[in-house]
């Protein structure tokens, strides 16, 4: 069963490519991505990575967790499910919405 996994502490230079290139040392990766603003399509620091199985999914987590890429140090950690229904935000005013 597949395992995505949360990549944070990612430089804003680095790309999906970059991203897919590191953890190809490793067999499994199914898909991998480098999550960017929406407004200015910079790269807001943190990715995924798509492991084919549990055991592939904590091989990267050891051989990636605290290893350098583009001069920055590397958080991998299984990925938590987001909760259902969104979230409550508030707005540079302090009031909240939906």
């Amino acid at each position: 069963m597949a395992q995505k996994l949360f990549i944070g502490g990612l430089s804003f230079s680095t790309t999906t490519d970059g991203l897919r290139d590191l953890f190809s040392q490793v067999n499994g990766v199914e898909s991998v991505s480098v999550v960017n603003d929406r407004d200015t399509g910079q790269s807001r620091g943190f990715g995924f990575v798509e492991m084919a199985t549990a055991e592939a999914a904590a091989e990267a987590i050891r051989k990636f967790n605290g290893a350098q890429l583009d001069g920055r140090t590397l958080k991998v950690e299984l990925s938590k499910p987001s909760p259902s229904g969104g979230g409550y935000r508030s707005d540079s005013y302090g009031r909240g919405r939906r």
